[in-house]
């Protein structure tokens, strides 16, 4: 029977469509007397709507993920300004914004090309392997939420390195590694096995030993990349004024503590941060080319959730264990249970949608033990880290990638990423094909990978601003505390640093400020270079300084 105009709007229920399908199809085909051909151009019509419609909904629930994930930003501003004493707590907290905004910047303008350049043109599964994007400067490419959710992870590897830093590096200094993170050491890794043609990417035609490296979320990419980047940092910068060594440069029998200043704070910035989780884990199932989006996102979320909870409650135990054995009175640290919840997080997010639940729960244990046992691995070795970011992210972004070569299930991995063919180690065991190594020595290809092109790359950056004298704030600055020395501002608890350091730092900074006054008015009269300038102010002050002959390097018990 022949479907008219009149009657089908008859019989239709009162409401407002975006468009009129039948009248489409009408005009398409030239006649309503041809019910069939009618008939299958509306389910043609409908299917692509309908294609549409869930095509926008990710997008949507991709831009939620990327604000979440975003969000991540205040809980490492409440994380690391709690962590700090209250002299430089002004000083951490510009520092997160500043990433912020100088990561958008890079990011957007080449982080991006080097990062996904092209990927749009690319068909998944026929790509060759590449190491750099090429394509897309200046730019976010075909989609903006990819883009935003991307540059939130971006983001998220400089604002390690900034905790681990902390109370001791110059406010320039950060702008610039910054800058270098986000905008080429961090997107060649993010090239390497996320892109489809990276050349780690499991998407490639020839993926690397038939399974590619498999990071769902970042733990490889985002947190080994901002930890070693934070180690190669931490070493050459030193520690703090008085934490491992007395003002002879004699080592400390004990290290000194500098605990935080607000426990409060460090607490709502785990939360925040593990909220944030929530988001960037089952988010990243977005970006996965496949069909059941909502399962993947589920096994992640809960992945995320059983780690970060068995990761502090084992940190917490086994610190209160190692305690008792040491003092004979066990006690409960808060600080070490929001490390071993952060740790496992950190584990989970390379695996999250891959590993059962089970698994979860033995890979947020271990992650605890890593942590204790590389927070105390750093102080033997009298490597300074304020937030102990250091075995937080890359000591867990590490085993987080291993554990996804041992726990891998096949049924989630079929679900994620479309084939089970290499499974998780244990998981091999017993099955026809023998003990399969295949994805691990993946898994492991890809971190001896990221730990060198970033070790290689970001460390002679770090000498060179060591040697140019811009690295680390002088010993006088962090005495007082850095934001008296670069915001101008006295922190409550400046009563706890000698009055002579203060005297000593106001006398040295008239001296600088002369002495930049002269050479400027110098200068103009005979020309010279921004870099020669820069150099004899820089001269000066060091001799002025020295000059003084009136403090020592270090603070004193009254000031810690």
């Amino acid at each position: 029977m022949a479907v008219t105009r009149e009657l089908y709007y008859r019989n239709q229920p009162q409401v407002t469509s975006s468009r009129d399908i039948f009248g489409h199809c009408v005009d398409d085909i030239g006649t309503t007397n041809d019910t069939i051909a009618l008939m299958q151009c509306i389910t043609n019509e409908l299917r692509e709507d309908d294609y549409k419609h869930n095509a926008d909904i990710k997008t949507f629930l991709l831009v939620v993920a990327g604000a979440m994930t975003f969000f991540f930003a205040a809980g490492f501003s409440m994380l690391g300004g709690g962590s700090v004493r209250h002299k430089n707590l002004q000083n951490t907290m510009l520092m997160t914004i500043l990433n912020v905004c100088g990561s958008a910047i890079a990011f957007w303008s080449v982080g991006f090309a080097f990062a996904f350049g092209g990927d749009n043109q690319i068909a998944v599964g026929t790509a060759s392997a590449t190491v750099l994007g090429t394509k897309n400067f200046f730019s976010v490419g075909s989609s903006p939420a990819f883009w935003f959710f991307e540059y939130a992870l971006s983001s998220m590897a400089v604002t390690v390195v900034s905790g681990t830093l902390a109370e001791r590096c110059q406010m320039t200094a950060y702008i610039c590694y910054a800058v270098l993170i986000s905008g080429f050491v961090y997107p060649v890794v993010a090239h390497s096995i996320w892109s489809h043609s990276g050349f780690l990417s499991h998407t490639l035609e020839s993926p690397l030993l038939s399974v590619g490296v498999l990071d769902f979320a970042g733990g490889g990419v985002v947190h080994t990349t901002g930890g070693i980047i934070a180690l190669c940092a931490s070493v050459i910068l030193g520690p703090r004024q008085g934490r491992f060594y007395d003002e002879r440069g004699e080592l400390l029998e004990i290290p000194k503590e500098f605990p935080g200043h607000s426990l409060a704070l460090q607490l709502l910035g785990t939360v925040i941060l593990w909220f944030g989780w929530f988001g960037r884990n089952p988010g990243s199932a977005l970006v996965l080319h496949v069909d059941d989006v909502g399962e993947v996102a589920a096994s992640a979320a809960i992945s995320t959730a059983l780690c970060g909870a068995s990761g502090g409650i084992a940190a917490l135990m086994t610190n209160m264990w190692l305690e008792e054995r040491r003092t004979g009175e066990p006690t409960f640290s808060l600080t070490v249970c929001m490390n071993g919840a952060l740790s496992g997080l950190v584990a989970a997010t390379a695996g999250a949608a891959v590993i059962e639940s089970w698994a979860a729960v033995v890979v947020g244990i271990f992650s605890a033990w890593i942590y204790i046992g590389g927070s105390n691995l750093l102080i033997k070795y009298c490597v300074d880290d304020v937030i102990d970011a250091i075995p937080t992210h890359l000591f867990n972004g590490i085993w987080g990638m291993l554990s996804t070569g041992l726990f891998a299930s096949p049924n989630l991995l079929k679900n994620a990423y479309g084939h089970d063919d290499h499974p998780g180690l244990f998981y091999s065991i017993g099955g026809r094909n023998g003990v399969d190594f295949t994805l691990l020595a993946a898994q492991f290809i890809g971190i001896l990978f990221i730990i060198g092109w970033c070790a290689v790359t970001t460390s002679p950056f770090f000498l060179w601003m060591n040697y140019m004298g811009i690295f680390r704030s002088d010993t006088l600055e962090e005495m007082i505390g850095l934001d008296r020395s670069y915001h101008g501002t006295v922190a409550e608890d400046s009563s706890n640093v000698k009055r002579e350091y203060y005297e000593a730092y106001k006398r040295n900074r008239e001296k600088k400020i002369r002495s930049r006054m002269e050479q400027r008015k110098s200068s103009s009269r005979r020309g010279g270079s921004a870099f020669d300038r820069q150099q004899n102010d820089r001269r000066s002050a060091v001799e002025s300084y020295y000059s003084e002959n009136e403090i020592v390097g270090t603070i004193d018990e009254e000031s810690s």
